[in-house]
């Protein structure tokens, strides 16, 4: 359990709406690509599988994401719910990024999360996957930050 101060609703169990709004916010977060911000969302002691790399804590994660955005430049990022049950939720995600070369890609995946009873993520299990991809190809062109809400999610851009 989380200490009393750390809070980050939508809370357990989960509805079809709380789920997708979890997911949504999850979304909004990466994209700010701001490590610090993104790794408050998480319980203290967070245990993650992301690729073939494991992290546990905060600070891990703090080091892991300032790694993944100084390599993944311009990144996107767009989630979807794809399953959910009581603390568990299971997402599809899909982002575009270029290497300093200005190699573009398209990275897709799939997560699944746990979370406490405070809403803080105390699992995730991330499996990717990252296909080259042409900047002419790309789908995800919205100003760097948040997706706005009109903007196409993965079903609708047949991802």
């Amino acid at each position: 359990m989380s200490s009393a101060n750390e809070s980050r609703p939508p809370f357990p169990p989960f509805t079809q709406e709380t789920a997708t709004l979890k997911v949504r916010l999850a979304e909004d977060g990466w994209n700010t690509r701001d490590p610090q911000r993104v790794a408050l969302a998480y319980s203290p002691d967070s245990r993650w599988r992301n690729r073939a790399e494991f992290v546990t804590g905060r600070d891990a994660i703090v080091g892991f994401l300032t790694r993944k955005w100084t390599r993944e430049l311009d990144y996107r990022l767009i989630k979807e719910l794809w399953a959910f049950d009581g603390n568990r939720i299971a997402v599809r995600f899909a982002y575009e990024w270029h290497d300093d070369a200005d190699n573009w890609f398209r990275s897709y995946g799939n997560e699944n999360w746990e979370f406490d009873s405070d809403g803080l993520m105390t699992l995730r299990y991330a499996c990717i996957n990252d296909l080259p991809i042409k900047a002419a190809d790309r789908f995800f062109h919205w100003p760097q930050g948040r997706r706005p809400d009109e903007y196409a999610g993965l079903s609708e851009l047949g991802l």
